[in-house]
């Protein structure tokens, strides 16, 4: 198919720190047919672990350095960061910043989540249909200060990709007044294979002690204190087990102090963010997802794959993804919840069993052609409308 007749796609998104969402945005530019599309991702900010990631036919731009390219110098970099700032609230108000670096025109804008919404909208490019992403629970108190300029956002939006079927759900029902666009949910893809080979790349060993690992950003939303809090109190109540937690954020100083504070250096470990953290969830015991609220979660997919037991708590898209004392364990989010499901994981090998039996044939569930080819079929229908 010549060029001239591919639909050219911009993708936005913020920067390119380890996570689901930008997994799912690489995953998409790595599949998308390029015959069909031609593609382009703007970051706001040229950060994080998976910035060099994007394959070689996609096009990549960016606003602002990341703090990869900053000085050492703490007195410098404190000086870039303020010009960072100032060159992004630039940008924000004249989209003609961006449209001079990117010197061309698309046919579709495409916001990955609510934070680059109003960066799609305000595109210079008035003809563009624009499609916006979301992986959250707008419902969530978390989202009481700003839900509504998120939904006044959501109505001008051509079309909406909902993360999970929860996300759509629970706007339906406790918006039902809200007009929000057209809209279908489309889950994300996941590449097994590679999947797969990444979990061998190399040996974990965590000796005989139980051991259970967490892959997440460092957020408060990832309920990491209160997992921090509840193992303290099985270790006392003589449950013999270890967390490892891998992933960085906001909350890592919080955490550390907190584990100096409990005694529990030796057994609660921040291993901060991994490339691949596949091998660790492979060959640990159990899997946990401590969240107050999640989307869809990727890793809780690639987790399931690996045919590893979950223990996570019942919010956002995890019970479409988990059948509880199935497929995994679903728990509230509270320590109670978490010390219980924990307790039983620690204990009840029958049931362990049962859950690992159970998953031999999960990767059967995950159908990415179908995924793919959806996204595909939304960008075309919007495109000629």
């Amino acid at each position: 198919m010549p060029d001239k007749k591919k639909i050219k796609v911009l993708f936005r998104h913020r920067s390119m720190e380890m996570g689901g969402v930008e997994k799912v945005v690489l995953s998409m530019l790595n599949n998308l047919n390029r015959d069909k599309f031609d593609m382009t991702i703007c970051l706001n900010i040229n950060q994080g672990e998976l910035r060099n990631e994007f394959p070689d036919h996609i096009r990549k731009v960016y606003l602002t350095d990341g703090k990869e390219d900053f000085s050492k110098n703490p007195v410098i970099q404190k000086i870039q960061l303020a010009r960072r700032k100032l060159k992004l609230k630039n940008a924000e108000k004249n989209p003609a910043i961006a449209d001079k670096l990117l010197n061309d025109t698309y046919d579709t804008e495409i916001a990955t989540t609510y934070s680059v919404y109003k960066t799609v909208l305000n595109s210079s490019n008035k003809n563009s249909k624009k499609i916006a992403w979301l992986h959250s629970d707008l419902t969530l108190p978390g989202f009481d200060s700003y839900r509504e300029d998120i939904f006044n956002s959501m109505k001008q939006f051509d079309y909406i990709i909902y993360g999970s079927q929860q996300s759509k759900d629970v706007l339906d029902q406790k918006y039902p007044d809200v007009k929000f666009p057209p809209g279908k949910v489309v889950l994300n893809a996941i590449p097994i294979d590679d999947l797969k080979i990444k979990a061998k790349a190399f040996p974990t060993d965590f000796g005989d002690i139980p051991t259970f690992v967490s892959v997440g950003r460092l957020h408060f939303r990832k309920g990491y204190k209160t997992l921090l809090e509840t193992h303290k109190t099985l270790l006392d109540d003589g449950f013999t087990h270890q967390i490892i937690v891998i992933g960085d954020g906001d909350d890592f100083e919080v955490l550390s102090k907190r584990i100096q504070e409990l005694g529990v250096q030796n057994s609660f470990k921040l291993l901060g963010t991994q490339m691949n953290p596949y091998p660790y969830v492979k060959n640990a015991d159990f899997y946990i997802m401590p969240s107050e609220s999640e989307g869809w979660p990727l890793i809780i997919a690639e987790t399931l794959i690996l045919q590893k037991p979950i223990l996570a708590t019942n919010v956002g898209g995890i019970p479409e993804m988990i059948e509880h004392k199935k497929t995994g364990y679903l728990t509230e989010y509270s320590q109670e919840g978490l010390y219980k499901g924990m307790k039983e994981f620690l204990t009840d090998k029958t049931l362990v069993q049962e859950i690992q039996e159970n998953l031999k044939d999960i990767e059967k569930q995950f159908d990415n052609k179908k995924i793919f080819d959806a996204v595909e079929e939304i960008i075309e229908t919007v495109h000629q409308k």
